[in-house]
């Protein structure tokens, strides 16, 4: 069986609360690819390749946005935040997901 490639970020349910969304707002930080790349389409093996290049870019950072400089903390900030709206509209509830992960201790 083939794998399906990715439905997008705009896609994702939850507004792409989750690893591959924070990949692809990683990216878009790190200019990788436009902020208009919803990297819809795309396969498993770019999704990877761009993972590989998100890690590479945090590396200088230790993967901690108070650590980056200010021109790249402010892009980081507008983008999440940004989503965190987008995804709160979508139904997205950060302290659902949290309670879910306690109930299944």
């Amino acid at each position: 069986m083939k794998p399906k490639p990715y439905i997008g970020i705009n896609n994702d349910p939850n507004g792409a609360m989750n690893p591959t969304g924070n990949v692809i707002r990683d990216a878009w930080v790190f200019s990788l690819i436009p902020e208009d790349e919803t990297c819809e389409g795309w396969s498993m093996g770019q999704m990877d390749n761009l993972y590989d290049q998100v890690v590479q870019a945090w590396q200088p950072y230790a993967n901690l946005p108070s650590n980056l400089p200010d021109d790249l903390k402010q892009r980081h900030a507008k983008i999440y935040v940004e989503a965190m709206q987008q995804a709160r509209a979508k139904g997205w509830d950060p302290d659902k997901d949290v309670a879910d992960e306690i109930a299944d201790e």
